[in-house]
């Protein structure tokens, strides 16, 4: 398997290389069980915004879990909030939107709990995400928020991928290149 070496937030990974379709192949970003690349990318996407210019922070589930809760820890947050890929049980009248990524076939809704929404209401929201690509997580959780009766007071993304990182409208800690089967970066 090809890899793809980067640092970020000070941190080296070598990142596998993975197919998506015959002809784009993506670096794997993964938080999941990496203690020490959570902790740095947290740190650093916080230096991105100002505290004061957002109320919450929100991600889509499920890889950006890790990095939100992290975020809310070292900066004090003592709310955050998570839209699901479903409704659960807890979840009392649900709101949803549905989304599009490139890493999951088909279309798949993102869910927030009504209680949630109205913790939403008239705040300044703060949208992260761990990988931002072709934006359609990212537009479904601006979506969501709006929806709620949020604002959304800015994005941020660990890595920009491909024509992602020509977008003006998200902050991120660096670039990620699409590749070709052969490993190499698209050009």
């Amino acid at each position: 398997m090809h890899t793809y070496p980067m640092t970020v937030a000070g941190v080296k990974r070598e990142l596998p290389i993975c197919k998506v379709t015959d002809d784009l192949y993506i670096g794997a970003f993964i938080c999941f069980g990496d203690a020490e690349l959570t902790v740095a990318c947290a740190r650093e996407l916080l230096k991105l915004v100002p505290a004061e210019s957002y109320d919450y922070l929100f991600t889509a589930e499920a890889k950006s879990i890790p990095l939100i809760h992290e975020m809310a820890r070292q900066s004090g947050a003592s709310k955050y909030f998570v839209a699901r890929k479903g409704p659960k049980a807890y979840m009392p009248d649900p709101i949803h939107v549905e989304d599009r990524s490139i890493t999951t076939a088909g279309v798949q809704a993102l869910y927030l709990g009504r209680d949630d929404a109205e913790l939403i209401r008239g705040k300044r929201v703060l949208l992260m995400d761990d990988v931002i690509s072709t934006g359609g997580s990212l537009k479904s959780m601006e979506e969501l928020v709006e929806l709620a009766g949020g604002t959304v007071a800015g994005r941020v993304a660990v890595l920009a991928e491909g024509d992602a990182q020509k977008r003006t409208d998200i902050r991120y800690l660096a670039p990620l290149p699409v590749f070709n089967a052969d490993g190499t970066p698209k050009e």
